[in-house]
């Protein structure tokens, strides 16, 4: 459904993307790892048209995305992003019907829709007038995600989702995730670089090193990849090759 296609993107002297090539299939889960500052936001900037690749192609539905119509491109696409990017001004209800809202529809569906989002995500509909200001951490990342597939989009981007969060919350919009994606049909691509997210949501797993895809395959098949850069990164191990390339600077 989504495919990168030799992407390249420096930004001054720095080369963030260097030839990156991946495919995501239709209804897949993919999540893309790696530590910061390896490119993960940028790759998924450049595939919304945020940021434009100095080379490469990035094709949906085998067609380039230069060529298609901006409104409708975009309408394809539900976000969470990480710290939640909720507007303060509005109420909850507001924030998770934003899309609905803006596209014309009237108040009263907008709400009974935000609603619904708001119960699948395990939040009561007493949430839907409190303004963000009222929310815990927990609470917030879901009226996020709640947001994120109120228009029921067919792909929907995941960025470092359980930022911030402490572990048994963190477990909860794993599952969250999965359960959604899974319920929507949807194709998924996550970035992060937290492994139990990665656990609880991929079918796939790509890592970015270098600009370039590194290393690619299931995700049941990575605590076990042969390759010494993706297992430090995996075990949060203190020695290996990863640490030996920062201390060299």
């Amino acid at each position: 459904m989504i495919e990168l296609q030799n992407i390249n993107k420096a930004f001054g002297p720095k080369q963030v993307l260097d030839g990156v090539n991946l495919k995501v299939a239709k209804g897949e889960s993919m999540v893309i790892i790696g530590g910061s500052g390896s490119g993960k936001s940028i790759t998924i900037k450049c595939i919304l048209g945020l940021v434009q690749p100095d080379a490469g192609r990035i094709l949906l539905d085998d067609q380039d995305v230069t060529t298609l119509e901006r409104t409708a491109f975009l309408a394809r696409f539900g976000m969470l992003f990480q710290g939640g990017a909720l507007f303060d001004s509005m109420p909850v209800w507001k924030n998770v019907a934003f899309r609905l809202l803006h596209e014309g529809m009237n108040k009263a569906q907008a709400y009974e829709i935000a609603v619904e989002k708001l119960k699948r995500v395990g939040l009561s509909a007493s949430v839907a007038e409190q303004f963000p200001a009222e929310l815990s951490g927990g609470m917030a990342k879901r009226v996020g995600l709640a947001r994120a597939i109120a228009a029921e989009p067919e792909i929907i981007f995941f960025d470092e989702p359980t930022t911030g969060l402490d572990p048994i919350m963190s477990g909860v919009i794993n599952r969250l995730i999965r359960e959604i994606v899974t319920e929507m049909g949807a194709t998924a691509v996550t970035i992060t670089h937290d492994m139990s997210s990665v656990r609880a949501i991929a079918d796939r797993v790509a890592m970015l090193y270098h600009g370039k895809i590194h290393w690619e395959g299931a995700a049941d098949q990575i605590d076990a990849s042969g390759d010494p850069i993706v297992d430090q990164f995996v075990h949060g191990r203190a020695v290996g090759p990863l640490t030996a390339e920062a201390e060299k600077g």
